[in-house]
Formats: structure tokens, C-alpha cells, sequence
């Protein structure tokens, strides 16, 4: 079984409350649910929020849709990822997505889990050293076992908070592969940290949604390379 955690929490720094903000009249991360929910190669989705009351939203919203929730620790990410694991298993590998990236790419996804599942790799992700998708359409896919083992092995802050940091830093210990595409869009900027990466998530969204509300990343770049106002918006490349 594959099973897609997808981390989400109010307490952003940069842009708190960004998950549950609007985008074509729904939350963020309804938008980004309904995309994930198309990949063919995910069995069962699940969202992985805190036990911060302010994080209470984003149950009420996820369950609202019908979506699992587990709720854990704030700080350390990597154990709620195993707490899910727990609670919505047995699963042979899980996928890791996290909730800021409202433009999620289902085939991307299944891709990235074909990759992984073809390679018998104990992590898989489109994001290897030099990335060729943009960000925001990023997948991680790990074998369950590996993840308990990175996070009986996690001792770093940054392994509890990064959730697979301690895997793709070892590859001595794990057997790594990656999905990379031809084109180099490394640079494309889609996800959303700031204010200026939300209004443009939220032009876009007004632009495409009513007419295709599975609107794929090519319709994406061919509106914003058809918006010139767009192609930078924010001081980032986004086609």
C-alpha cells in the first residue's frame, strides 16, 4: 500500500494561516488535495498537522473532505510522519508532500513513485542535486521501512524537522534515486511562502479553474507565458 502524508500547519513565519487561504473560493489546501487525490499510484491520502490548537482549522477543513487527519507533535515533523504511518498503515511506502504547493502535479506524482518503485530505491525523489521541476511540484517517496529507520536513527534537529534529511544525506546508508525531466525548470518558482507567491497562485487559479478545474502544469505555463506581467512575478522565475 502507498500511503501520501501531506504536512500541513497555521504557523508558517513567513505567511501564517497560507494553507487555509483562498484560492478559487476554497482553502489552499482543498485545492491541493483535490490535485493529489488524481495521482493513479496513491492509495490513501492523509494530512499531518499539529497538536497546536491553532492547527484545530485545518482538521476541521481536511475532515470536511473526507480526508484523514493525524495530529502531532509541532516540532518535530518526522514523528508525525510515523505516528500516521501508525495510525493509517500497514503501508509498503509513503509519499511525502506538504501543503504548500497548490499547483501538485498528480502525474508528477505517479512518476516519482514509478521511478522509485522501478529502481527497488529505498528513497526516491524529483528533486535530486540539480532539480529540472519546478518548485512546488516537489515528491519524496520512501520505503516505510526506511523511514522508521531514519527516525529511530534521527538525533539532528533537522531530521526531526525535515522528516527524510537524514536519508538523502547518507546515501552510504540508503539506496537514493531520482525523476528528473528534460526540460530545466529548476528556477520556476510555485510554491507559496510569501505574499507575493500567493497572489500569484491566486491569478492563476482565477484564470484557469472555472474553465478546467484539472487544469494540468502545461495549461499553467502556457497562461503565464501569456501574462507577461506574470513571468517574474515577485523577482522569481515562473515559467
Amino acid at each position: 500500500m502507498i500511503l501520501a502524508i501531506l504536512q500541513a500547519r497555521m504557523s508558517s513565519t513567513r505567511l501564517p494561516g497560507k494553507v487555509l487561504m483562498p484560492l478559487a473560493g476554497a482553502p489552499m489546501i482543498v485545492r491541493q488535495i483535490e490535485r493529489v487525490s488524481r495521482a493513479r499510484r496513491i492509495d490513501k491520502l492523509v494530512v499531518a498537522t499539529s497538536l497546536n490548537p491553532g492547527d484545530d482549522a485545518i482538521e476541521k477543513t481536511v475532515r470536511k473532505e473526507g480526508i484523514a487527519v493525524h495530529r502531532g507533535p509541532l516540532d518535530d515533523v518526522l514523528a508525525r510522519f510515523i505516528g500516521a504511518l501508525e495510525a493509517f498503515g500497514p503501508a509498503d511506502h509513503v509519499v511525502r508532500l506538504t501543503a504548500d504547493c497548490p499547483l501538485a502535479d498528480w502525474t508528477v506524482i505517479d512518476e516519482t513513485i514509478d521511478t522509485h518503485l522501478e529502481t527497488g530505491a529505498d528513497y526516491t525523489s524529483n528533486t535530486p542535486p540539480h532539480r529540472t521541476f519546478p518548485k512546488g511540484l516537489d515528491v519524496e517517496v520512501i520505503t516505510a521501512a526506511a523511514l522508521r529507520r531514519a527516525a529511530a536513527a534521527a538525533t539532528t534537529p533537522e531530521e526531526h524537522e525535515h522528516v527524510t534529511w537524514g536519508v538523502w544525506n547518507h546515501p552510504d546508508r540508503y539506496r537514493l534515486a531520482f525523476h528528473s525531466q528534460p526540460v530545466d525548470e529548476g528556477e520556476v518558482r510555485w510554491t507559496v511562502d510569501r505574499p507575493d507567491d500567493y497572489a500569484f497562485m491566486a491569478t492563476v487559479y482565477d484564470g484557469l479553474y472555472k474553465k478546467d478545474r484539472a487544469f494540468t502544469a502545461d495549461a499553467v505555463r502556457k497562461f503565464v507565458r501569456g501574462r507577461p506581467d506574470l513571468a517574474t512575478f515577485g523577482g522569481d522565475r515562473r515559467v
